[in-house]
């Protein structure tokens, strides 16, 4: 088995970029719905062998766009390609993007660092200084108390909203039906500002009366959140599929999010195998030290186990934070969970967040159809 190294990097260059959802998702046409039963019970091989091309795909995407900022003439297929099928080149592929992705932290770091520096003017860091202007721990912990949590805590670029259904059981191959064509149409439409991330079915947890759906949504900020709530609205065609969906499902949930700005949420791709959707309950006022100790307990994770995206919630369900991850199978995600605690930095993250928490949730999901993270 290789090491999971989630990525690190959203990488878009144009409209053919891995951020296409909806090209992906087109590709597979709604069925009926499906179940843990489906994934192959020994596919972690194939599983590696996916998640290394998926990889090796980021690497050739980010090396380009780098060339590209930079003003460097684009390298041909020939001379750039670097084969993911031997050992030896997969294990390069791995180890290029692990280092651009550790290092990101500190490049950021760096830019922060740069920031704070011409927003000090140049003032004198002698004891007199400090005692007029406080300490640089300080002035940071004051810039962080003006600024709003989602200032510090998240990326900003996009906002994403979590909905729910629950679907009346003897109805859910109708609601694959309409579901399974309504949402990659509407992801579609150039004129909706609007990704669909992936949709699921649960298949553990939360389906005891109902089956339990999971659809997640990328806006390009809280505008094209109301531009596409409008423009749906308005399409001539969403009066039925409202009329039909509200006789297919019992209740709906949702809720705003944004994502952790060290946590990207992954572009499209098909691992296969099973997802597990965690989700957490924080006292209130713990939102920012739960992420300072994610950020660190990420790294030491990502080194065993292939992370989706993490997201705090804004809207809804307060003081919520949702992880979102990727294995081949129940038995794949049993051993990576334990291989986590043989990781440096995890055993400490636990320690420090698990007072942090009033309740948690784990829910094992399958994707459905047409979800172009599947």
């Amino acid at each position: 088995m290789i090491p999971r190294i989630a990525p690190a990097l959203r990488t878009q260059t144009g409209p053919s970029a891995l951020r296409s959802f909806t090209a992906l998702a087109a590709h597979r046409q709604p069925s009926r719905s499906p179940s843990l039963a489906d994934v192959e019970p020994n596919g972690a091989a194939k599983f590696d062998e996916r998640q290394r091309a998926f990889r090796q795909q980021l690497k050739e995407q980010a090396a380009r766009r780098e060339r590209e900022e930079s003003g460097l003439p684009s390298q041909s297929p020939a001379a750039g390609h670097v084969s993911a099928s031997g050992p030896s080149a997969s294990a390069a592929s791995d180890s290029t993007l692990a280092k651009a992705v550790h290092s990101l932290p500190f490049v950021l770091a760096g830019e922060a660092k740069e920031r704070e520096e011409a927003q000090d003017g140049g003032k004198s860091k002698g004891k007199l200084s400090t005692l007029i202007y406080g300490t640089h721990e300080g002035r940071n912990l004051d810039r962080d108390m003006e600024r709003s949590f989602s200032q510090v805590l998240a990326r900003g670029k996009y906002v994403h909203s979590i909905v729910t259904h629950e679907v009346k059981p003897d109805k859910v191959d109708e609601y694959v039906e309409l579901v399974g064509k309504w949402y990659p149409r509407m992801a579609a439409s150039p004129e909706n500002k609007v990704n669909l991330v992936g949709s699921w079915r649960t298949e553990v947890g939360d389906c005891d009366t109902f089956v339990n759906t999971v659809h997640i949504w990328e806006y390009q900020r809280y505008e094209g959140y109301h531009e596409s709530l409008h423009s749906i609205q308005f399409h001539p065609d969403f009066p039925e599929f409202d009329r039909k969906l509200k006789t297919l499902i019992n209740t709906k949930r949702s809720s705003l999010m944004q994502e952790f700005s060290f946590w990207p949420t992954t572009p499209p791709r098909r691992l296969g195998g099973i997802f597990e959707l965690r989700s957490y309950t924080l006292h209130p006022g713990n939102l920012l030290e739960w992420e300072t100790h994610w950020r660190k307990g990420l790294k030491a994770r990502r080194e065993v186990m292939e992370g989706v995206g993490a997201w705090f919630v804004q809207i809804g369900d307060l003081n919520t934070v949702h992880h979102l991850w990727q294995f081949a199978n129940l038995e794949e995600r049993k051993i990576r969970r334990e291989q986590s605690w043989s990781v440096e930095g995890w055993g400490e993250t636990v320690h420090k967040t698990v007072p942090l928490i009033q309740t948690m949730k784990s829910r094992i999901m399958i994707p459905m159809p047409w979800s172009p993270v599947a």
